[in-house]
């Protein structure tokens, strides 16, 4: 049972940090009028990222999915009890997929660039928010779990939040709202990586260039800022004899010296994201770094997931009752639910070979403006 919890972590940890790279898409948007100066070059800029929308959405979905299907008390406490939040950054996505689908349509009463500032305003709620979220798994949330409760006939719910912010209340939290804007940042080095990776034109992967200084230098600020408190906070224990919770001293920097790989991957991931980004500055010629960023920002999550979740640790922590915490233990699904899950799970190496097998087809000619010119389903 143990290692099966553990396996759906891994698992939910890495479709977690698929979603932080996939961001991109959201990150891309939020630089549509700052890097696209003519009309021609922003509709240039919506149609590389238009490709690729899907994926992230898709992600997302997914992460829930996976989330409802074997840590089913953590679904119905963050996504029952933080509403709002939730429904914010889905809310966003709709925007998006509307603002994709109708910005060039004949007819549409918005007209193009209101559907263009539709996919600004998810290219900056969205990678925020997710990070905020994020962040909640090492600040704790507002949240009371009262399993006995499902005995009331009247009103059996396990789980209630503490205030009536519904999940807003995160925003309140400083260190939640660093992680949220490295989280932006990211994405927004990532879109202009993408950029330079997807389109043919020199000018605008010039800017794109440029661009990666002023993001990369605040990514930092934020991501650093984030990292260090977090190895030197208290965090979520858990005893393994009796199930209790508590704080313990640098529990998150124990967490990466208890588990050498996760350190490993961790620091890999890093080293990856900065190669990316400095190489892409330095060399005008180089136009690979989406990948080895892309690559960093997976590893550099999964690592992050892992350590909230792994070595006896409240992934869910209550900042309203220590108790209330949520673990891998006592959040998961049956193990029959499990075992049917795992045997699902071994289809999902398919589904990723897909994803990289369409991908390919769809790039291997970069975007330029004749194309979206004779495009007949262009954004």
């Amino acid at each position: 049972m143990i290692l099966l919890q553990q396996y759906w972590w891994f698992i939910i940890s890495l479709l977690g940090a698929l979603l932080v790279f996939l961001l991109f898409v959201q990150g891309g948007n939020s630089l549509l009028f700052c890097l696209g100066k003519t009309k021609q070059e922003r509709k240039l800029m919506v149609n590389s990222t238009g490709r690729k929308w899907e994926l992230t959405f898709t992600t997302l979905v997914t992460f829930g999915g996976a989330f409802f299907a074997s840590f089913p008390l953590f679904y119905s406490t963050s996504f029952g009890g933080a509403y709002w939040l939730w429904m914010i950054i889905l809310f966003s996505f709709v925007l998006q997929a509307v603002s994709y689908e109708f910005q060039s349509k004949k007819g549409n009463l918005l007209g193009e660039k209101t559907y263009q500032i539709f996919l600004v305003i998810n290219g900056i709620i969205a990678p925020i928010l997710l990070g905020g979220a994020v962040a909640t798994f090492f600040t704790g949330s507002d949240f009371y779990v009262q399993k006995e409760s499902l005995m009331n006939i009247t009103m059996p719910v396990i789980s209630t939040w503490g205030s009536n912010w519904h999940g807003l209340d995160a925003l309140a939290n400083i260190w939640n709202i660093c992680l949220g804007l490295s989280v932006f940042f990211l994405s927004r080095i990532l879109g202009a990586l993408y950029y330079i990776n997807n389109i043919e034109d020199k000018t605008l992967t010039d800017r794109c260039r440029h661009s990666l200084i002023g993001n990369s230098v605040l990514f930092l600020l934020f991501f650093l800022s984030f990292v260090i408190r977090l190895l030197f906070v208290d965090g979520f224990a858990v005893n393994p004899q009796t199930a209790e919770i508590y704080l313990e001293p640098y529990k998150y920097l124990h967490n990466l010296l208890d588990m050498p790989i996760v350190l490993l991957t961790f620091l890999a991931g890093v080293i990856f994201v900065l190669f990316g980004i400095l190489k892409s500055i330095l060399k005008k010629t180089f136009e690979k770094g989406i990948w080895y960023t892309g690559i960093g920002t997976i590893l550099t999550v999964l690592a992050l997931f892992l350590i909230a979740g792994y070595n006896h640790t409240a992934f869910y922590p209550s900042s309203a009752d220590l108790q209330s915490s949520l673990t891998l233990a006592n959040s998961s699904s049956s193990k029959f639910t499990l075992i049917t899950m795992f045997y699902v799970s071994l289809f999902v190496p398919f589904v990723f070979a897909y994803i990289f097998y369409v991908w390919r087809c769809m790039d291997k000619k970069k975007l330029d403006k004749d194309e979206i010119k004779n495009e007949e389903h262009a954004y």
